[in-house]
């Protein structure tokens, strides 16, 4: 005759099941109300991909222990939150966009420490029309000049700065003129790229601070809400650069809610990390760099691409134009 297990141990083990689902509820209940609390929430939340996965060793334990409630709780906690990550992971649908095709590529030079020639190399096998830098300094500008960027995207705007302060555009066709969004003293350029046989688009290159203390949580916020919303009418709207953000923070989503589309995302490449870079620090992989289109533009393709001596991938998108 087998004994049976003792009352108390039966609740000790019921207990734990319930703790191991206890953070993983926690976590999704924060995710999904998109509240962005406090500095080390902010830094965590980045991490929500892992954590789902992670999270189905719940469900696992509930069903191996014979926890039937902690079981159907675990389930829902799981389903919530691959209900959050996984559509990154599916490629969508276009609008039927048929005018020109827009390449965008955005670089972060981790405060112009990026070679020029390897960052002018990817234009040219590239070829975007429109280049943001992140963290261009005046140092950078001339080491791009020398190394052949004029030559391949003749216009520019934006504002260099010694330190991870500076932005700038770089594009192919004529930029109208262009003002700098600024907090905390990041500077996140904008111009309006004057397409030949195509509508004007507006560009952004973007670089809110980065939250990793938190005194700068609030120009982490102002920055991106300083964004101007999709338009669904007027003037095409891009937005390209470091978000330091992911599709996990509340501040990204509620301006991903205006209208704009992630062009990786839209491609199913949205689990795909751009920070750290291999060979930095030894941190999981999270996507912090983006490229947001105009819900009226297409996205036909997306890519990341490693440059030396930057933290941040490369990231660039096909688009094609109303």
């Amino acid at each position: 005759m087998i004994d049976k297990p003792a009352p108390g141990r039966r609740r000790w083990v019921t207990v734990l099941v319930w703790l191991l689902l206890g953070p993983f509820a926690a976590w999704t209940l924060l995710r999904l109300t998109g509240w962005d609390l406090g500095l080390y929430w902010i830094q965590l939340v980045a991490f929500t991909p892992l954590v789902a996965a992670a999270s189905a060793a719940a469900p696992l334990a509930a069903l191996l222990l014979r926890r039937w409630p902690a079981l159907a709780a675990s389930v829902l906690v799981t389903a919530a939150l691959g209900a959050c990550v996984l559509p990154r992971a599916l490629a969508e649908g276009n609008p039927p966009a048929a005018g020109r095709e827009f390449r965008v590529m955005a670089t972060n030079m981790a405060v112009g420490a990026a070679p020029a020639r390897d960052v002018v190399g990817l234009v040219r096998r590239l070829k975007p029309d429109v280049l943001t830098i992140q963290e261009l300094t005046p140092a950078a500008v001339e080491g791009l000049k020398r190394a052949g960027l004029e030559g391949l995207l003749p216009h520019r705007a934006g504002k260099p700065a010694n330190g991870p302060w500076g932005s700038g555009i770089y594009a192919r066709f004529p930029l109208g003129a262009g003002s700098v969004i600024e907090y905390g003293n990041f500077r996140q350029a904008e111009a309006v790229v004057k397409v030949p046989g195509g509508p004007e688009v507006y560009v952004a290159s973007v670089h809110p601070c980065a939250p990793r203390y938190g005194y700068k949580v609030p120009c982490w916020a102002q920055g991106l809400r300083a964004l101007p919303s999709a338009a669904p009418r007027g003037m095409v709207r891009v937005l390209a650069g470091d978000f330091n953000a992911t599709l996990d923070h509340g501040a990204l989503r509620r301006l991903l809610a205006t209208g704009y589309r992630d062009a990786a995302d839209v491609t199913g490449q949205g689990l795909s990390p751009t920070w750290p870079a291999k060979g930095w620090k030894p941190v999981p992989g999270v996507t912090l760099d983006h490229v947001l289109a105009d819900p009226r533009v297409a996205i036909r393709g997306y890519s990341t691409h490693h440059v030396p001596m930057t933290d941040h991938r490369t990231v660039f998108a096909h688009l094609v134009l109303p």
